[in-house]
């Protein structure tokens, strides 16, 4: 599913009108029966229902939507909260079809009018205003807005809720507060970042008859399961141990084992071929008991931690991560500059890694392969030089920046996890819940990375299957055996069994 910005999905209409031939009005007609027929799912017959209308084309949307409720016998009141002269093109047209069909339009003049009404409402649906919102809301939406989120009423957006800009950089923003918004044609930027995301609710997306062939497609997309089970390797019956990738982990202490221990049973779980553990001596007894299929590598150490020097045999493995456990010592940058400079294969870096990765950054710009970075937003705050509240206004644009700056691939994790390749293709991920938010977690998912990355053809796929296998591992456990209290990072590590089999069993099929 495509993702799109305010841009994007002007060109996208002009498009369908212009070079589809489709007319405005019937456009708008699609629209909006395709948004009544998705929000009937959250409406009883007996409620009462209120739609706000306001300007352009989410206004017209209204009319269409409350005419087709009307049509079906539901109870509506139509309220048109912006004066008649703010009507006009498509949505002028289709309120008179709304009047010339028998139905009735309130007119808007004070709040103190319309409160009552929507005090007595179960269901409030806003239709006010559209993808063209940028700044704060004016009158009266401003005074609607503050009285409705109060309501106990179930509320509802059309396409995206009022006072919610499209798109990034936008902050301190007064909106409406959806239970539940449906989006016409695609999700834009802003139901994926961290400010506007709850303003949402519950989402989903409708096809409106847009032509699909004619429509110009932008780098971003939302993966999910279905995109997983598409692209998920399948094994060859006649494959070995040495057909599915050879791995070197490197990371942990003697004072932090099990966070390479973790992620080192992430990668086997997730079906590499051989994986060899690079630690310090004092942590392979704690790693070996945890990851029986491992091999381990000797590393020079002080004080119980890795030392920063070069791995010469890092360059004999097929791809390697580096991070979990590591700690930020003084010259472990060496470390990091060797495994830059030799390994001929995909590099991730992971957790301590990031940090230390800050001064290497411009010697990424030389590796002829792929180097990976898996960032939280504090971490990517501190690569990018950026503080985490200007990262999290702009996530999308300041990831692929990033990444082409630099040739890197990034996986920017969080609720909405940003997947960005070198060339600013972009990926979103929304699986996962907040069992997730537990030490150990990034862990595993650097886990499957190295696994997946390994075995699979394409890097973009590698990477955004991992993500939504770590994710949707996690609420498959919370639906059916664990809590978001309970869950833990090892729990999602023996979840990967059902996951890879349900994967599995599809790709056959």
């Amino acid at each position: 599913m495509d993702i799109v910005t305010a841009q994007e999905m002007y060109d996208w209409d002009r498009a369908a009108i212009e070079a589809a031939g489709i007319d405005g009005k019937m456009l708008m007609e699609s629209a909006g029966r395709a948004v009544a027929n998705d929000m009937l799912q959250h409406i009883k017959k007996q409620d009462k229902v209120i739609i706000l209308i306001g300007a352009g084309n989410n206004g017209g949307d209204g009319f269409v939507i409350a005419r087709t409720l009307l049509n079906k016998g539901y109870e509506v009141d139509t309220w048109q909260v912006v004066p008649d002269e703010k009507i006009s093109g498509d949505a002028e047209a289709h309120k008179k079809i709304f009047l010339s069909s028998g139905y009735d339009v309130y007119p808007f003049t004070t709040i103190e009018d319309l409160h009552p009404h929507l005090e007595r409402a179960d269901v409030v649906i806003d239709a006010m205003l559209g993808i063209g919102v940028k700044g704060r809301l004016r009158e009266p939406y401003a005074s609607i807005i503050q009285v409705v989120n109060d309501l106990h009423a179930f509320r509802m957006s059309v396409d995206l809720p009022t006072g919610v800009p499209a798109g990034e950089g936008e902050s301190g923003f007064d909106a409406f507060r959806a239970d539940y918004t449906t989006i016409i044609a695609a999700p834009k930027l802003s139901v994926f970042l961290q400010q506007s995301r709850p303003f949402y609710g519950e989402w989903n997306v409708v096809e409106i008859g847009l032509p699909v062939p004619l429509l110009e497609k932008p780098k971003r997309k939302l993966w999910g399961i279905d995109e997983v089970k598409e692209t998920f390797p399948v094994r060859a019956a006649d494959s070995h141990k040495g057909s599915h990738g050879k791995g070197l982990m490197i990371g942990g202490s003697a004072f932090m084992p099990g966070s390479i221990a973790m992620a080192a049973r992430a990668a086997l779980k997730s079906g590499l071929g051989l994986l060899s553990v690079a630690t310090v001596r004092e942590a392979i007894p704690a790693v070996s008991s945890f990851v029986q299929e491992a091999t381990f590598l000797n590393v020079e150490e002080q004080e119980g931690w890795i030392a920063g020097q070069a791995l010469e045999q890092a360059s004999s493995y097929d791809g390697v991560l580096v991070g979990m456990g590591l700690g930020r010592r003084d010259g472990t940058e060496v470390l990091l500059q060797s495994l830059i400079d030799s390994v001929d294969g995909p590099l991730i870096v992971d957790a301590d890694g990031l940090y230390l990765m800050k001064s290497l950054l411009p010697s990424l710009k030389n590796r002829k392969t792929p180097t990976i970075l898996t960032p939280h937003p504090g971490e990517f705050a501190h690569l990018a030089g950026v503080s985490i509240e200007e990262l999290l206004k702009s996530p999308f644009s300041y990831s692929r920046n990033f990444a082409l700056e630099y040739g890197v691939h990034l996986i920017l994790k969080g609720p909405s996890t940003i997947i960005t390749s070198a060339d600013g293709e972009q990926r979103v991920d929304v699986s996962g819940n907040a069992g997730l938010a537990k030490g150990g977690s990034g862990d595993v998912l650097s886990g499957i990375l190295l696994g997946m990355v390994l075995q699979t053809e394409s890097l973009m796929d590698a990477m955004s299957n991992s993500c939504v296998i770590h994710g949707c591992t996690a609420d498959w456990l919370t639906q059916e055996t664990h809590s978001e209290t309970d869950l833990l990072a090892s729990d999602v590590i023996e979840g990967l069994s059902r996951t890879f089999r349900t994967l599995s069993s599809s790709s056959r099929s």
